[in-house]
């Protein structure tokens, strides 16, 4: 009865977040001469108009016909409550889906923090528009938080990857975010705040707990902006 009950809930899990993937949300593009244009946005699934690279599809109103935009078209967009900027695997790693693509901007401080489901060598790479996750976009077009956890079908292709984290000033100097470095890249990103700091010298935060890291430093945050 147990082992029914679990396969009943992955099957939910992979309806809902499936369907999820699928509906349009409000959103903006910036492509890579510079242009921005606001509509509904949607993560593509299928054939994309280049091989080996994500895309989207966009559409100005409910009215207009979509049309698709590959990752080389963009720059970055925002969908709903997340942000997104297209990149390369880092060095050393590679993405099985595609080698151009979209990677989700969890923090945007001097030293960014980037997170993407699957990654990493010979993994898949790519995103549903997930529920429930971010914080408030601000006029630089990035979200503040993230959740974690739970990895949802990539592409709508019905796999599941584990969520992976990388770091660094922009997308071409990213690294992998381990639990090895956890400490001092993480001391390193959130030094303005002594508390948050010393909380993770405790290891009160960890890489497998960074969602309640993110939180906790964006209630930080704010408070000190009051």
């Amino acid at each position: 009865m147990r082992s029914i009950l679990i396969i009943l809930f992955f099957m939910l899990m992979i309806v809902s977040a499936k369907s999820y993937s699928q509906k349009w949300q409000s959103g903006r593009f910036t492509d890579v001469k510079g242009n921005a244009d606001s509509g509904f946005i949607r993560f593509g699934s299928g054939k994309g108009p280049i091989k080996d690279e994500g895309f989207i599809e966009f559409k100005e109103d409910n009215k207009s016909e979509p049309f698709k935009l590959s990752a080389s078209d963009l720059r970055s967009f925002v969908v709903g409550k997340d942000s997104f900027v297209v990149a390369h695997p880092p060095r050393n790693e590679s993405w099985a889906k595609n080698e151009f693509d979209f990677i989700k901007v969890a923090l945007d401080e001097d030293i960014k923090l980037y997170v993407t489901k699957g990654g990493g060598r010979g993994r898949g790479h790519g995103f549903s528009i997930e529920p429930g996750i971010g914080a408030g976009v601000g006029t630089g077009g990035f979200g503040g938080g993230v959740g974690g956890g739970i990895a949802i079908p990539i592409g709508g292709g019905g796999s599941y990857e584990k969520t992976t984290w990388y770091y660094g000033e922009n997308t071409a100097s990213m690294k992998r975010l381990t639990d090895l470095n956890f400490e001092d890249v993480m001391a390193d990103i959130m030094g303005d705040y002594p508390d948050v700091v010393d909380k993770i010298h405790a290891k009160v935060y960890v890489l497998e707990n960074i969602d309640r890291l993110l939180a906790y430093y964006n209630q930080v945050k704010e408070g000190k902006k009051r």
